[in-house]
This record gives structure tokens, C-alpha cells and sequence, in this order.
């Protein structure tokens, strides 16, 4: 970083407390204000734009004649973007700094969804891969810079509660997209209007008509991204305290990360939970559609899509207010019991018994990210940026869902949300006990 730091560890107690309050007060600023409705756009947007794809699959099925296993690669291809470009995203944020780096991320986002333009008019499975991993490796440097920021720039107790409530316009976005994707991609497509259970071959003609239905929705996403991008490159910024920046090496000479249990076992449990909410969103629309289940058209389908995002929206906000006075640990265990139950639910029962209980879970999914993000780098200190990258870096899990789309050809698709169940009992785990912190350092917050 431009600036080493001094330890947090190595102030005097009241020191740390004292400052911790005065950062609270000033988080509360108009300055910071101003950063975090900012910030809320930027969680607005990538919601917005990695939702499109639970409406974009679906159709991509039908143009490429994929399999559920293809299908889910697609989705893969999305989160292991994470995996490679964290790392990346981290060492050009300390080089350019958060501002630029925003900025940056948001033009790689706008470049790839320019790409989805001739991977369309080709068409082509292998360039609209190539497309959409741009498009999220832009998403990891927005996801590196932002969620740090906020978990520190308030008390370090409200914690959970702020990012929850920042989050919540990530789900704002995550509701909209099935709308603006079920009109504009499903809804002008033959494949996306066909009749519940139709099973009618489409001609090459169709075929690549509903290929070029995604020019018109990426163009305008690409619009959108382009004029963020010059607003927050306009943007007075406040720069980014101590707290967010590397410390040097001989401050953190004798700490360790892997010291921290709720850092060591936080990372599998976002890893994990991204296997489950990636599953549940990227198959519900073909679920749903199913004649035993809702029998609707995958254009139908994509409006109850809108109502699962929703459900999480409104998780978050409830949560957030929840969280000022219920530890975090505990409203997690609760949402992962809730999520196990109704995932059973979905699994073992037939028609709109099923596809509501599919619904739900968005709601009892909405708090689990934040949450999750916020007890694994509890008590950091100096080591919070390095632990929230590797946190970042386990969101690459929603890479597996190609592992629920195996089980979904192989036991039918029904069956293949145990896999889901499974994963909320690792998140059940984590809140009753992994999340508890050892070898705490102070907390961090912005200076």
C-alpha cells in the first residue's frame, strides 16, 4: 500500500475504543453518507447483472440444446472468476487504490457485456463464456473493494447489520433482473413463450433469433455500467483509512490468519453457501416450470424468480434491524435451519406446495452472506484485508453448482436440491461453532 500502518494491536485499549467511537461518528458523516449510497449502487448493479443469468440460462439451454450439467458450466464459468481474479483484484486495488479500481472494474463489466453482442449474433456457447468471466472477474475487484469497506467503516458490533442493510440493494437489483430479463430476453424468444412442457424442436431460424434477444438487455446493462463508471470516477471519494490497507510486514510479523476459527472455517462456510443459493437460483426457473410443479412458462417462471429475490431483499432488511439487537450468530443458525426445512420441503413434495417452499428460501438465504462475511473477520485487526480476500475468493463455490447439475441429470432435478439441504447443515455448523473467534486482534475501523 501507498501507506504502512501502525498495528491496531499495539495501542492502548482506551486509545482503540476511543477511536473506534470516533470513526462510528464520523461513519455516520455526510461524507460517508454520500460513499455508502454510492457504494449501494455499485451492490445494486452486480446483483442486478449476476441475476440476469437465472433468466439468461434457461434460455441459453434452449438455443444450445445443453444439458443441465452444460447448463450449470455456464454458471460455473461465472464464479470461478472469482477464484482467479481475486488475487489480481487485491494487489490492483493497492496499486491504483479503491476509486480507481472501481472505476476500472466497472469498464471490464461494460467491455463483457459489450461481448455478449456478437457472441449472440454468431451465436456462439464458447465466446458467451468468455463474456460472462469478464463481466464477473469485474464483479470480484467491485466485491474485493466494496464489502471490506463497509464491514469497516461503522462499530465494529453493527457490523453484520451494515453490510446486511447494504446488501439489501444488491438484492434490490437481484429482484429487478428477473423482470427486465423475463421481458426482454424470455419474453421475446420462442423458447421463453413456448408452452409449459412443450418439448418442440426449434429450427435454426429460432434458434438463432432467441440467440439475439440478449443484444438489446446487454447493450442497455453495458449503457448503465459506462455512466456509473464516470460518476464514481467524478466522484469526491473520502480515501480510505489505515484500517482497509496491508499492513506492513513487521507489523504483522508473529500473527496469523489461520489462527482465527472463525476465519478458518468462515471460508468453506461462503464457499458452501454459494453451492446453495447459485443452485437454487440458476434451476429454479426449469423447476418451477415443471407440469408437476407449476407448469409454467420459463417466462411464467421468471416472475415468481422475481419473488424468491425479493424474499431476500426484505431477509436482509429485517436482518439488518434485527442484528442491533440479536447476535449475529444466532439469526444465522435460525435462517439455516429455516433454509434446511424448506429445502426438504421442495424436494420431497409436488406442485405449488414445492415451488413456494423453493421460493422461501430466499428468504432465510438473505442474511447468510453478510453474515457469514462479518464473523469470519471478526477480530482481524490488521489481518482484515488479507482474511476478506480469501473470503471473497470462496465466493468461486458457486462454481460447483455444475455438480448440482450432474445430480440433476443423473437423479432427476428434483432430487439434486438435497445437495442444497446438505449445505445449509455446514452453515448451521458455523454459527453454533465455528464462528466463535479466537486469538482476537482489536477491531479495525476507518480512521
Amino acid at each position: 500500500m501507498a501507506m504502512p500502518i501502525q498495528p491496531t494491536h499495539a495501542r492502548p485499549a482506551g486509545q482503540a475504543t476511543a477511536q473506534a467511537a470516533g470513526a462510528g461518528a464520523q461513519g455516520a458523516g455526510p461524507s460517508y453518507r454520500s460513499a455508502l449510497t454510492l457504494l449501494a449502487s455499485l451492490f445494486f448493479m452486480w446483483g442486478f447483472i449476476t441475476v440476469i443469468n437465472n433468466t439468461l440460462l434457461p434460455h441459453l439451454r434452449s438455443v444450445f440444446d445443453l444439458s443441465y450439467t452444460q447448463t450449470t458450466l455456464i454458471e460455473s464459468v461465472w464464479f470461478i472468476a472469482y477464484f482467479f481474479a481475486s488475487i489480481p483484484s487485491a494487489k490492483l486495488i493497492e496499486r491504483i487504490g479503491y476509486q480507481k479500481s472501481m472505476v476500472f472494474g466497472l469498464a471490464l463489466m461494460a467491455g463483457g457485456a459489450l461481448l455478449m453482442v456478437p457472441a449472440a449474433r454468431i451465436p456462439s456457447y464458447g465466446v458467451t463464456l468468455v463474456a460472462l468471466f469478464i463481466i464477473a472477474s469485474g464483479i470480484t475487484l467491485l466485491q474485493v473493494a466494496a464489502n471490506p469497506y463497509v464491514a469497516v467503516v461503522g462499530p465494529p458490533e453493527t457490523a453484520s447489520s451494515r453490510l446486511n442493510l447494504v446488501q439489501a440493494f444488491n438484492s434490490a437489483g437481484a429482484t429487478l433482473a428477473p423482470l427486465f430479463g423475463g421481458y426482454l430476453i424470455l419474453g421475446r424468444s420462442t423458447s421463453g413463450t413456448a408452452a409449459a412442457g412443450s418439448t418442440t424442436t426449434l429450427t435454426a431460424a429460432e434458434r438463432l433469433a432467441d440467440a439475439q434477444s440478449v443484444v438489446l438487455p446487454y447493450l442497455i446493462v453495458a449503457g448503465f455500467l459506462v455512466v456509473l463508471a464516470v460518476v464514481i470516477a467524478r466522484f469526491p471519494l473520502p480515501a480510505m483509512g489505515s484500517s482497509t490497507q496491508r499492513s506492513a510486514k513487521e507489523a504483522r510479523k508473529g500473527l496469523s490468519l489461520w489462527s482465527h476459527r472463525n476465519l478458518v472455517f468462515g471460508i468453506p462456510a461462503i464457499f458452501i453457501y454459494l453451492i446453495a443459493e447459485i443452485g437454487v437460483a440458476n434451476l429454479f426457473i426449469n423447476f418451477v416450470s415443471q407440469p408437476q410443479i407449476g407448469n409454467l412458462s420459463h417466462e411464467q417462471a421468471s416472475h415468481y424468480l422475481f419473488i424468491l429475490w425479493g424474499g431476500m431483499m426484505v431477509g436482509r432488511l429485517v436482518g439488518s434491524y434485527v442484528m442491533r439487537t440479536v447476535p449475529a450468530e444466532r439469526v444465522l443458525a435460525i435462517a439455516s435451519i429455516g433454509a434446511c426445512v424448506v429445502m426438504l420441503i421442495a424436494t420431497f413434495t409436488t406442485g405449488h406446495v414445492a415451488m413456494w417452499a423453493l421460493i422461501s428460501v430466499g428468504l432465510f438465504h438473505s442474511i447468510m452472506f453478510p453474515t457469514i462475511f462479518t464473523l469470519g473477520i471478526k477480530g482481524l485487526g490488521p489481518l482484515t484485508e488479507e482474511g476478506s480476500g480469501l473470503l471473497i475468493m470462496a465466493i468461486a463455490g458457486g462454481a460447483l453448482v455444475i455438480v448440482q447439475g450432474w445430480l440433476a441429470d443423473t437423479y432427476g432435478l428434483q432430487s439434486s436440491f438435497l445437495l442444497t439441504a446438505a449445505c445449509e447443515l455446514y452453515v448451521l455448523f458455523y454459527a453454533v461453532w465455528g464462528s466463535k473467534v479466537t486469538d482476537p486482534l482489536p477491531d479495525q475501523t476507518v480512521a
